[in-house]
């Protein structure tokens, strides 16, 4: 108690904001999912059983094997991580093949797509090529009673900057007006305030 009853609101101070994390995505066009924190991978090794198996990503985006350690995974491709393991292993195994299966799909947090406020369940979503605002909203179940999808902001960090822009969300789902359907990039955040009646 005393530790609280010392702290007035005039001596503390205020966070710096977050700092935003563009998308790891270089060309949406050619979108490949990225492996993440949290990811369940399989490595497979030709030849070698005793050194394949099931991995997590560690928190920091490093993985671990039976043979090499701290090969960094956040943020590349199942081929790429690939690739790397078989540069790695060559030191223990002659010629290694490797493949990597993800099992479990976390990725990153720049590639996900994050919804928060009222809607009938917030959460963060794994991006899915070609997703739409429409596909979005479908995932976390739509709208609650409360929410005002007119004022729903769309927030996408554009050469390093946070850009919001409005989003229709009443018109798309409560009317149909298809029109108001956007395309989703990896990384948006859709902020759904809560009406005033």
């Amino acid at each position: 108690m005393t530790f609280l009853a010392g702290c007035s609101s005039n001596s503390l101070s205020s966070l710096p904001t977050a700092t935003p994390q563009p998308s790891l995505t270089k060309n949406i066009n050619q979108y490949k999912y990225l492996i993440g924190p949290g990811d369940a991978l399989t490595i497979f090794v030709w030849g070698n059983p005793e050194i394949s198996g099931g991995y997590i990503v560690r928190p920091d985006g490093m993985l671990s094997t039976s043979l090499v350690d701290d090969v960094p995974a956040s943020g590349r491709t199942p081929t790429e991580l690939a690739r790397s393991l078989e540069a790695r292993l060559a030191e223990y195994v002659r010629d290694p093949i490797v493949s990597v299966i993800v099992n479990g799909f976390v990725g990153p947090y720049s590639e996900q797509v994050r919804v928060i406020g009222e809607a009938q369940q917030p959460m963060a979503i794994n991006y899915r090529e070609n997703m739409t605002l429409l596909d979005v909203m479908v995932a976390v179940g739509g709208l609650t009673d409360f929410a005002d999808g007119n004022d729903a902001r769309l927030i996408r960090v554009i050469g390093g900057q946070q850009k919001a822009f409005a989003l229709s969300l009443g018109d798309l789902l409560r009317d149909g007006d298809i029109r108001r359907n956007v395309d989703i990039l990896p990384g948006d955040i859709i902020i759904i305030p809560e009406a005033w009646f």
